[in-house]
């Protein structure tokens, strides 16, 4: 029977082996999910600052086309090469090959201090999530359902995207995947009703956290934005200080139409902290420079594939630093 549960390992090393494989480095997985954006930014960025190519104006004005071509946003781009500007003046710098570390400070700066996800002491804690439809926003249920359940706490989600059946069967695949309990209200149910239902369940039974799933229509219609004020309201009614949190999950790929979506969703109900996702299936990944200089709200989460663990802290460091270090080696 081993041998069979084993389908061939010779030993134990070997197992332990295949399942630090499947882990992997952080790091290097954070590089290869970076891949298509670091080809089209490093190639052109590491031409530029060559060594001996004097920093002039025309130079600094190639490299913000670089940057905005990447998604950083204009208004992001001025501010960040304004910066840049003033640090070449200040240390007297003259050399391009001088240029990559103060860019990646002044990168550093715009995206602020890492916030890390965390559950506070509100019991139990709630987790509004928000996001147009396709961005990745069940699968992120999913995912920290499950990293929230692994660190030995109990979470409830509630379904309140009532609107596509659809949306509640995926929910319920994940949460039962993960080992957290559902509460749905059916087709059609009044949003705000579930979540008023699954703030009371969370609190009989006791949960640590309560994440609560939301319709993701086209974010340009008034009714949803109406009902996500609601439930809000409601959310804070029924429990003090919710939401505790408001994360709101873009789509890497959609690049400058994902800040549009947040601002929009940020009038709604105002935004704590954002989670990109398929930055592995961009080449435009300097959305995620741009997010917190244009709505206040950093990034605390980056999705860079499929597997359950491949939803992470943001780390701004390991993020500049992979999207400037060329991969040279195999994951």
């Amino acid at each position: 029977m081993l041998r069979n549960l084993l389908k061939g390992r010779d030993n134990k090393s070997d197992i332990e082996s295949d399942a630090e494989g499947k882990q992997g480095n952080w790091f290097n997985r954070l590089k290869s999910g970076l891949t298509k954006t670091r080809d089209q930014f490093l190639s052109q960025m590491s031409g530029l600052l060559r060594v001996g190519r004097k920093i002039d104006e025309d130079l600094m004005e190639e490299i913000e086309e670089i940057l905005i071509q990447s998604d950083v946003g204009v208004d992001t781009t001025l501010v960040l090469m304004d910066n840049v500007r003033e640090r070449v003046k200040a240390e007297g710098l003259s050399d391009s090959s001088e240029l990559e570390s103060v860019l990646k400070s002044e990168i550093l700066n715009l995206l602020g201090e890492d916030v890390p996800l965390e559950i506070k002491d509100e019991k139990p804690y709630t987790i509004l999530v928000l996001g147009v439809n396709g961005a990745g926003k069940t699968t992120t249920i999913g995912k920290l359902a499950s990293r929230f359940i692994t660190d030995g706490q109990r979470v409830v989600v509630a379904a309140g995207d009532t609107f596509r059946a659809a949306a509640e069967d995926q929910l319920a695949i994940w949460c039962e995947r993960a080992g957290a309990e559902l509460i749905r209200g059916g087709e059609r149910a009044e949003p705000a009703a579930v979540v008023f239902d699954a703030i009371h369940a969370a609190k009989h039974r006791n949960a640590d956290v309560l994440i609560v799933d939301t319709a993701g229509r086209l974010h340009t219609k008034k009714p949803l934005m109406d009902e996500l004020s609601k439930i809000g309201r409601v959310m804070t009614k029924a429990h003090t200080g919710a939401p505790h949190e408001v994360l709101l999950v873009i789509d890497g790929t959609v690049g400058q139409n994902a800040l549009m979506q947040a601002k929009i969703f940020n009038d709604a109900v105002p935004i704590t902290s954002v989670a990109v996702t398929k930055l592995d299936g961009t080449a435009k990944g300097g959305i995620v420079i741009g997010v917190n200089a244009e709505i206040g709200a950093p990034v605390k989460l980056i999705g860079i594939g499929e597997k359950i663990d491949d939803l992470r802290d943001f780390a701004g460091a390991d993020f500049v630093e992979a999207l400037f270090t060329a991969e040279t080696e195999d994951i």
